[in-house]
Formats: C-alpha cells, sequence, structure tokens
C-alpha cells in the first residue's frame, strides 16, 4: 500500500488525526526533503524511517520503491508542504504503482490552491489549475493558450518572479481583468490582495511580495 499524505501548507494544525496515524505505521516515509519533513515528525512524535524522494532521484529510486512495495511494505509519501503530485514530486510513483497494480490512498488535506480560490471572490464552480508557468521557454506560449480560457485560472509562483508574471497576465489578459494574489496561507502573515490586473501589478510594484504565492485569474467573460 502507498499511502499520499497532505501536510500542512503553514499551520500545523492542519494535520489531520489520520495523516498522523498513517505516518506513525508506515514502514517507510518517503519525504521531498528529510530535513523539512523531519521538523514536522519531530513535532507529532512521529519517529519512524525517512528517505529521500524528490525530483532529482524519483526516476531513479522508483523501480527500487515498486518492489518493496510489491513486497508487502506499506509506504507514505510526503512533500515538503501539501498534497504530493501538486507541483511537486509524486505522480511517477503513484502511476508506477498503478500499473502494478499496488493500491493507492491518497488522503484528504491541505493544499495551497483551493483556499486561495475560494477566498479570491472569482466563480469557482469552473476552474483550471495551470501550476507553474514554465519559467523561460514555452511560457509566452502557455499563455497565449489561456488567452480564451473563460474558467478561472491558478497559477503558482515565486515573490521573485511575481511582478514579472503580473505584467505578462496584463499584457495577455489585458489590465482589467479581476484576479488574486493569495501569499502565505494558512500562516500568521496570510494575505489576499484583490482587484484588477493592472492595480496588483502596481500594487505588488510598490510592495515587494514574501513568501509561497497563488495567483488567481477570472476567465474570459463570454
Amino acid at each position: 500500500m502507498l499511502y499520499v499524505v497532505p501536510t500542512p501548507v503553514g499551520n500545523l494544525e492542519d494535520m489531520t488525526f489520520r495523516a498522523v496515524r498513517i505516518l506513525k505505521e508506515a514502514d517507510l516515509i518517503l519525504a521531498e526533503d528529510t530535513r523539512t519533513s523531519g521538523i514536522l515528525l519531530k513535532h507529532f512524535e512521529i519517529k519512524n524511517a525517512l528517505q529521500s524522494y524528490h525530483k532529482f532521484n524519483e526516476h531513479r529510486m522508483v523501480e527500487q520503491i515498486v518492489e518493496r512495495l510489491k513486497a508487502g511494505e506499506t509506504m507514505a509519501l510526503v512533500s515538503d508542504a501539501g498534497t504530493p503530485g501538486i507541483s511537486d514530486p509524486g505522480f511517477l510513483i503513484v502511476r508506477e504503482c498503478v500499473r502494478n497494480g499496488i493500491e493507492v490512498q491518497c488522503l484528504p488535506g491541505a493544499t495551497a490552491f483551493v483556499p486561495a480560490l475560494v477566498a479570491s471572490g472569482l466563480p469557482d464552480e469552473r476552474f483550471c489549475f495551470e501550476g507553474f508557468l514554465p519559467q523561460k521557454k514555452g511560457r509566452m506560449t502557455r499563455l497565449e493558450m489561456l488567452r480564451e480560457e473563460t474558467r478561472t485560472m491558478i497559477f503558482y509562483e515565486s515573490p521573485y518572479r511575481l511582478v514579472k508574471t503580473l505584467g505578462q497576465f496584463v499584457e495577455v489578459f489585458g489590465e482589467g481583468r479581476a484576479a488574486s494574489v493569495c501569499r502565505e496561507i494558512s500562516k500568521i502573515h496570510e494575505e489576499s490582495v484583490r482587484g484588477t490586473l493592472s492595480e496588483l501589478f502596481s500594487h505588488f510594484v510598490q510592495n515587494a511580495p514574501r513568501g509561497e504565492i497563488v495567483i488567481v485569474v477570472a476567465g474570459k467573460e463570454n
């Protein structure tokens, strides 16, 4: 059995009772960064074996992990924050488990884009999750593909690229498009800034952002 276990994106109180139990019962915990996960495990008094599993070694490790799961071990997969597989390592091991008939259970839990979407005040009955845009090659091509998108769009971004990204959004989607920038979700300094893309661009030019960023952009009106 492979358990995919969400971990808090900010406040440790967002950890579920079930997630703590699964991590305590697992034979091995696969962690994106053992140092980051080690802090979380120590807080909840979880002392199980921990092994690195991240984007730089997952192709090399996946076969070994699958063989151990087929031999009867139970493993739990965690990322640094949120739900593994959502803009984090996880898809590859889940896919290989499914291909090999290994049961996979993903626990419900923390992920950054859902609270950002709901708190934005933008339509949320239909939306598309875009995650991180390509940093260089293919970035503007991806944005051009979204120019006519009518669903609310969700993006992850680094605080260091936010102003550049908002400027590109103004160029592609128009300065009057409604949007929201949510940062530090579930942390002490959580903040949602709402307005037009032009207003958000001006705001963050004057106020350098910090922390993890989720941008929510209204879709094109029909």
